[in-house]
């Protein structure tokens, strides 16, 4: 089938934030006594900033908080832009838009810096709507569910368009499922085909040429 509103997750899927990211928490660990290397560090792109903290280091709320501050003085000065777009993607999009199909942007990505890739990297130009978290993360705080609903809502409130949603982590096929709409994982990000059928996304695209097919039928 074709999908009339293609929903993308920006890291991972649009572009590759890789560099910046893994520098930015290399930046704030070590303040906490915990010393990474950069690769192991590409598990942590795409789940929400905090979580990463409270989750996967135990820190306490405040401790939390003070990292995110530090990873922020590093990544909004130098790793927003340590990213590059998949090569591919910006044919795709205008592929999409020349066939009128409408496009989002759904991720857990402050809508602050989110606004500001897209801009940089000349994608904005692409998308009809753009929803992303709050810098306090009140809106990842359950997963990306209500992140995508927000694009539902906004882009079309009556549901009388096919959706998809495009991601390369388990949060965007779980998120895409909560809402009840197709998924497609990409394997050209950070999550494995693995973690994205067990996931259960509808689709797996490995290539921009693959997603498009799928996107336009």
């Amino acid at each position: 089938m074709s999908y009339d509103l293609c929903i993308f997750d920006l890291d991972g899927t649009l572009t590759d934030p890789g560099l910046g990211i893994t520098k930015s928490y290399r930046h704030t660990l070590p303040q906490f006594g915990i010393h990474e290397e950069l690769d192991d560090l590409t598990r942590f792109i795409g789940p929400p900033l905090r979580s990463v903290f409270k989750d996967v280091y135990g820190f306490s709320d405040s401790d939390t908080e003070k990292a995110v501050t530090m990873y922020r003085e590093y990544y909004s000065t130098k790793g927003l832009l340590e990213n590059t777009v998949y090569p591919g993607i910006p044919e795709l999009l205008q592929y999409l838009v020349d066939h009128e199909k409408t496009l989002a942007v759904a991720t857990n990505k402050a809508g602050l810096y989110t606004i500001e890739i897209l801009k940089h990297f000349k994608l904005e130009r692409y998308f009809t709507f753009v929803s992303a978290d709050e810098l306090d993360g009140s809106l990842s705080r359950n997963g990306k569910r209500g992140i995508i609903q927000a694009v539902l809502d906004n882009t079309y409130p009556e549901r009388k368009m096919s959706a998809a949603m495009i991601g390369d982590r388990k949060l965007d096929i779980h998120g895409a499922l909560e809402v009840g709409i197709h998924s497609i994982g990409v394997t050209w990000g950070y999550g494995s085909r693995r973690e994205l059928l067990d996931a259960g996304a509808t689709h797996i695209a490995n290539t921009p040429d693959e997603l498009q097919r799928l996107l336009a039928g």
